[in-house]
This record gives structure tokens, sequence and C-alpha cells, in this order.
């Protein structure tokens, strides 16, 4: 099936007792068994069941199943939010003395994981300007266990060559992880490029109404954990196969952290991927028109979508995602106080820490998502101070143009 069809039918072909044709939300916290030998064999692995919504639930099963599908992958864990995603991965693949390789520009509370919280248990990350691919190669030492980027930096809009890296990656036999959030499979598919490892924060574009928070790890099938430099998944695979990865981490680091969604989350992030190939041409084509709007507009100083014609990354937009430069964009009005006042302006956009929303979002990143940053820590991940984040909406497009003009006529 293609992509549009599959976010619709992928991972459940109905409900056999109730023909329910929406996918059954299973409210509940474990699940029990008629004697105590089945469910000791269900421990064990021997036959296949449910435990503890912790480890696993029929609803979040049925979503799992069609992001697998629909990012062409072997396997896939739904997690609690996209940073219980990130975090179950690097997890479940480094230990004190480790370094992580990173795109500079990507989202600020990925930095303050990799930066902050990991740097406390000895991990070490490196940021690098994904404009020069070689700067991944660069940067890999003997202790590099995966390297990190997203498809459209965000905020910094970069768009990261992920075949070129993917190969940089297995040359050096490491995990490639790309967060696709940004883009989803409707518009990429990171696995077909060459990345291992694919996360989604679920909670923008592919939930779609920012009504629930979730996450999620697919396993694409490129990398060879037979073969691989980690030897307690290397020893899972005599057992698990190619899925060794994805049983390390649910059954030790998803398990003992807790990361699950909720089955009402689940249940939400379905519906949302129901109409996600849709409403990404509408954001990609909003977006696009915004900027070109913003590119006439005298009272900004500088706008910043990969999708507009002669813009650094516009040829891996066009190479990569169909001519889609995504629903993201930034702008800047020169100063901190003439941002905040444009923003206070407008009517229809709300000024909001999320993005993918059907509704158009803004917010002021270096006071907001970036402020525990010091200045030189924003410039170096791409966010001055007069920056306005837009999370482009699916409303009609004349609407979103009158709102921002009549916020640019109180701008003086």
């Amino acid at each position: 099936m293609k992509t549009d069809t599959l976010a619709i039918h992928g991972g459940f072909a109905g409900d056999r007792e109730t023909g329910a044709t929406a996918v059954p939300i299973c409210q509940s916290v474990s699940y029990a068994y008629r004697s105590a030998q089945e469910l000791a064999d269900v421990f064990d692995g021997k036959v296949p069941g449910y435990i503890y919504t912790r480890i696993a639930n029929p609803t979040t099963a049925a979503l799992e199943a069609r992001l697998t599908q629909l990012e062409d992958g072997i396997g896939c864990i739904a997690t609690s939010s996209g940073m219980a995603a990130i975090a179950s991965v690097v997890m479940g693949l480094v230990k004190a003395g480790d370094q992580i390789i990173a795109a500079a520009g990507i989202f600020g509370g990925t930095v303050s994981l990799f930066e902050n919280t990991l740097r406390r248990f000895g991990v070490e990350t490196v940021l690098v300007d994904v404009a020069d691919t070689q700067n991944f190669a660069k940067a890999i030492s003997d202790k590099t266990k995966l390297i990190f980027v997203e498809t459209i930096g965000n905020p910094r809009m970069d768009v990261p060559d992920i075949q070129a890296i993917a190969e940089i990656a297995h040359k050096a036999n490491i995990p490639f992880v790309v967060d696709n959030t940004l883009t989803t499979p409707a518009l990429f598919q990171p696995g077909k490029f060459g990345a291992d490892i694919v996360i989604h924060s679920t909670s923008k574009f592919i939930n779609g109404h920012g009504t629930a928070i979730g996450g999620a790890i697919i396993d694409t099938g490129n990398y060879d954990w037979r073969k691989g430099i980690f030897e307690d998944i290397k020893k899972l695979t005599e057992k698990a196969g190619q899925l060794a990865f994805l049983s390390h981490l649910r059954n030790l680091i998803y398990r003992d952290l807790g990361g699950c969604p909720a089955p009402m989350n689940s249940f939400l992030m379905l519906q949302g991927l129901e109409t996600l190939p849709s409403r990404m041409v509408r954001h990609c084509e909003n977006a696009h028109k915004l900027a070109q709007y913003l590119q006439n507009q005298p009272k900004i100083t500088w706008v910043n979508y990969p999708g507009l014609i002669g813009r650094r990354f516009y040829n891996r937009v066009q190479e990569l995602f169909n001519s889609k430069g995504g629903g993201l964009l930034t702008f800047g009005l020169g100063t901190k106080e003439r941002a905040f006042k444009f923003i206070d302006s407008l009517k229809l956009a709300k000024n909001l820490a999320n993005l993918g929303d059907a509704k158009t979002l803004v917010i002021h990143p270096a006071s907001t998502i970036f402020h525990e940053f010091s200045a030189t820590e924003k410039e170096k991940m791409g966010v001055p101070a007069d920056m306005i984040r837009v999370s482009v909406g699916i409303e009609d497009f004349e609407d979103i143009k009158a709102d921002f003009e009549q916020a640019f006529e109180k701008i003086s």
C-alpha cells in the first residue's frame, strides 16, 4: 500500500470481535491469564501476550505496527514523548566514557539532554555544523557510539545530507539516528537513505492537533546488530536476530525507565496519522507561501525557510523531501522587543511551545525553549534574540497572511 493508504489502514485490519474499524482503546494496566504457567510462559517469551501496559499494550501495538509500515522499518516502540524516545535510544547505546556526535541547531530540549543530563553520567556530545558533511567524519573517535541529526534542524532550518552522513556512520560501524519529526514519513523515509534508527515526537505533525504527547522509535533494519559494536545487543541477536536492539530497549531500557504512552494517547496518534499525508501537503504549501510573503516584508531583517529558491539547503529539499520544505520557518525583526511586539499583536496565531498543530503557532525561542542557554550557546545553535519561529497551520492562507499583516502594521 502507498503512504496515504498505510496512514489509514496500516497495522490494523479491524476488530474481529466487534467489527470496529477504529482501533479500540485498551485502557488497562495489566492482563489476566487463565493459569500461572501461561503467565510464566509470556514472561519468558515462550508465547506472545501482554503483561503490563508499561511494556506493551494492544492499542499502542497497533500504532507501532502502523509507524513501522510507514517508515518501512522492521519494528517500532512507541514512547510517552519524543524526548523519551531519544533518551531511550541513547540510554540503550551509550555508557560512561562514550561520545555522541550531533548536528548543531537541533531542538533545545535534545541539546539539553545531550549537554546537561548525559554529561552528568560521563557521556560527551560533540555538536557539528551539517553544512559540511565531513564535519561528522572529523568528529568520530573510538568513543563515538551514535550520530544524531534532525531531518530539518529546529530552529536553525539546516537540512543534513542524510545519505552521505549514513555512509560515514556505516564506514565507522556506528548507528545513525535520525529524528524525522519535522518531515514525517509523509514527506521522507530516512531508512531509505541509510538511517538506522528513526525517531519521532508524535506530539507534533503526527498527532496534528495538539491533544496528546508521544514519541516513537523505529529500527529500519539497516544496522547489522550481529556485527555491531555493542556486545550486549550482539549477544541478544542469538535469540532475537535483527530485532535485538528493539528487544534490548523494550525488555530493559524502556521497561525500566517507564517511558510508555497512555493507551488514549496512542489512539489519538492513530487518529492523527489518518490525515497526516493530506495535512503535510497543506502545511508545506502554507509555509512556502508565508516564507515568500515574508521575503518581501520590509519590516523583517531575515527569513529562513529551506524550501525557498536560492537558500543554502534548497537543493537538498528538492532531492530528499519531494520539493516540500516542511511546515516550520523562522524570521527576525531586528530586536527582541520588536519580536515581542509582533507576537503580542497576532490574533489568529497562537503563542505557545509546540509545533505541528493544525493551528498556526508562534514562539520567541531565545526567551523560551532556549532560555537556559548562554548568548554564546544560542548563537552556536542558531537562535538570535530577534528570532520568531512559526509553525504554519492548515488554515486558509489568506487568513494567516491577514493576521501577520495587521501585526506588522503595529511594528514601528
